[in-house]
């Protein structure tokens, strides 16, 4: 019999739907029953694509004996934390602040006041590595919540004033300076790994936010040691086993310091980043290798993310069944010598073996190997056995997908297939950037303009939109508009950003992860640092600061430099992990630049300015005279040409016709 899960849009609580567990989704009626039954609130939080979060369910929430005994003393509640990043958060500090670390699956203990009194992450059906099984967890509990009711309280009581009382210090001396970037710079040039590129150990993540920063900084200052700390990463990632060598698009993070063994889900919030950080890349050097990853990672995205009401997938499984028929990771994406030599023949498998890294030892489990690039990225060969070794991947069981519609997710993507298709003559991708556009307009943005979070198959979710949401779909439409010269996603951008300023703005312009209508939490969650996608802070910054390039908006640009004060604070002592607010940052100092181009969209003036260099430059293109754009307002051609003229800080430069003068003005130093 399903349970009440049966009702929801979300893949993953729909993958919990028929557990013998009585799970309820995140409601006021759940804890309405925890306080009518007198029992405490067991909160699981994970997502579809989580590994361990599939074993959990597996080995406990599959299992009749564990589900009755979850059934008889909790009310149970499920959080898709995609859907609901907010209770995740809130939930997360308040794990992370008890234990020391964090991670899904997430299972929390809660009182019918939704408090939080005992945490924890994965348990174990047995006790294993010293750490309790999930039974012993469960009885645990129960006999403190039967013996010890006081004691609970307490706890719970001192864990929400402990979490309220943290405020954020959000640097009310204005906008990081010279001084803060370049502190930045040297905090990250530390952490740098020179010999396999990318900061820290293992495990790696894909460091997307501050690659942009170092792009910038090396456009507005000329530092050859930011651009070759980006440079050197994006080969090694682009070499290495977390970029899918058949099918493009990268796994969400390695497992070693060396970017060979990943672990296998592919996110679209990863991939529309990196997109975006490869297409910049070239934008910066020309090299050959970020064009290919550029291309090949927006066509990943099109060809396996896009769902048929034109929006993007949040993500594929890491899991898949292998040859066996048993449900392993990365089996999609692993190889043997000896499949290889089923596909190829004997001599090409023993160049594949070469050019990919696949040894007999295997560099996965079990002998296989997960493909490198480890021969000559032009190597004519290659291109051939690529595709015979793609065409019999298909062939194998696919990962599952998550079908829901994140809508911060997808305005990172519609910003990297609009300027990749800008950038590469690629007017497909725009065409699919504008399609998700239109979904986001459609169904996830009501009359006035508020978000929701996600959809499915075309229908809207019941979870409104948080800061992040607002910050990156804002963002997609402010790239979007610069590259199709359509004035009305500047306008949508206007939206959004407005409900930002009316609704998630606190005093001294700090910002909110939920709006202050939004429903209440033990706390209103509120993060500056970046995890895998830019925080909803400094998102809303860039968008802002972007929005009043283009429109001369006073306000939106005083919260921008307002927002920016937490990124002065913080951009030096932690550059690793707030790289968009570093981003955003070199685009003020830099100007913004606006540059307005009277004359065709698509043509070559437009093009030059869409390549420009210099950090968060906005481009307006269309003909003179039109009401698309402010920045186009009183400015004519010269003689009947194409003309372009760049301002910043309230300078302009004389109008040209001429496109390298043009290139020059917009190269950043």
């Amino acid at each position: 019999m399903a349970n009440r899960l049966a009702q929801t849009t979300s893949p993953y609580l729909l993958q919990h739907a028929d557990n013998p567990v009585d799970w309820w989704p995140w409601s006021p009626e759940a804890f309405e029953e925890a306080r009518r039954r007198d029992v405490p609130v067991l909160l699981s939080v994970g997502y579809a694509s989580c590994h361990w979060c599939h074993v959990m369910a597996h080995e406990s929430f599959e299992d009749d004996d564990t589900a009755a005994y979850m059934n008889e003393h909790f009310v149970s509640v499920k959080v898709d934390r995609e859907e609901r990043p907010d209770v995740d958060a809130v939930y997360m500090e308040a794990v992370q602040a008890a234990t020391g670390q964090g991670g899904w699956p997430m299972t929390v203990f809660l009182t019918a006041d939704a408090e939080p009194f005992y945490f924890g992450t994965y348990f174990p059906p047995e006790a294993r590595h010293g750490m309790p099984s999930f039974r012993q967890v469960l009885e645990g509990v129960t006999a403190a919540w039967t013996d010890r009711r006081d004691e609970v309280g307490e706890v719970a009581g001192r864990i929400v004033r402990d979490l309220s009382e943290r405020s954020l210090a959000h640097g009310g001396d204005g906008p990081p300076g010279e001084a803060e970037l370049a502190q930045a710079l040297l905090g990250l040039t530390r952490d740098y790994d020179e010999k396999r590129g990318g900061f820290g150990g293992a495990p790696k993540f894909p460091p997307s936010m501050a690659l942009e920063f170092l792009l910038r900084h090396h456009a507005r200052t000329g530092a050859d040691g930011a651009l070759q700390m980006a440079v050197d990463t994006c080969a090694a990632m682009a070499r290495g086993g977390i970029y899918d060598q058949l099918g493009g698009g990268f796994a969400r993070y390695a497992v070693d310091r060396e970017w060979v063994v990943p672990h296998f889900e592919k996110m679209l919030y990863d991939n529309a980043l990196l997109c975006r950080v490869y297409a910049h890349l070239w934008r910066s050097t020309g090299s050959g290798l970020a064009r290919r990853v550029a291309l090949e990672t927006a066509d990943f995205m099109v060809r396996e993310l896009r769902t048929p009401e034109g929006g993007f997938a949040s993500a594929l499984d890491a899991d898949s069944e292998d040859a066996h028929g048993r449900h392993v990771e990365g089996a999609y994406y692993v190889w043997t010598p000896e499949q290889l030599r089923q596909v190829l023949g004997e001599e090409d498998a023993a160049f594949a073996a070469e050019h990919f890294g696949v040894t007999d030892e295997g560099t996965f489990e079990e002998g296989f190997s997960v493909l490198q690039l480890a021969g000559d990225l032009d190597d004519p060969r290659a291109a051939g056995v690529r595709e015979r070794l793609l065409a019999a991947r298909e062939q194998r069981p696919r990962p599952g997908r998550d079908d829901k519609i994140v809508a911060a997710w997808n305005g990172l993507a519609i910003a990297a297939l609009a300027e990749a298709g800008a950038f590469f003559d690629r007017p497909d991708l725009v065409e699919r950037a504008t399609e998700a556009a239109d979904l986001l307009v459609r169904v996830h943005m009501g009359p006035v303009a508020r978000l929701v979070r996600t959809s499915k198959d075309g229908r809207a979710g019941d979870h409104a939109g948080v800061l992040e949401d607002y910050g990156d779909v804002a963002e997609g439409f402010l790239a979007l508009a610069g590259v199709t010269g359509e004035g009305t996603w500047l306008e949508f951008a206007g939206f959004l950003l407005d409900i930002v300023l009316q609704h998630f703005r606190g005093e001294g312009g700090q910002l909110y992860d939920t709006a202050d209508d939004a429903e209440r939490l033990i706390r209103r969650p509120q993060d500056p640092t970046d995890s895998a996608t830019p925080a909803g802070w400094t998102a809303a910054a860039g968008a802002l600061l972007s929005y009043a390039a283009h429109t001369g908006s006073e306000p939106h640009r005083t919260a921008a430099e307002e927002a920016l004060g937490v990124v002065r604070a913080l951009g030096p002592r932690a550059p690793r992990f707030i790289g968009w607010g570093l981003a955003v940052a070199e685009a003020l100092l830099d100007g913004p630049r606006e540059v307005a181009v009277a004359g065709p969209v698509g043509g070559e003036l437009h093009r030059t300015a869409l390549l420009g260099r210099a950090p968060g430059a906005v481009v307006a293109a269309g003909e003179p005279g039109g009401a698309e754009f402010p920045l186009l307002a009183g400015r004519p051609m010269a003689d009947g040409a194409p003309t372009a003229y760049v301002c910043r800080h309230f300078v302009c430069d004389a109008p040209t016709t001429d496109a390298e003068a043009l290139a020059r003005a917009l190269g950043g130093v």
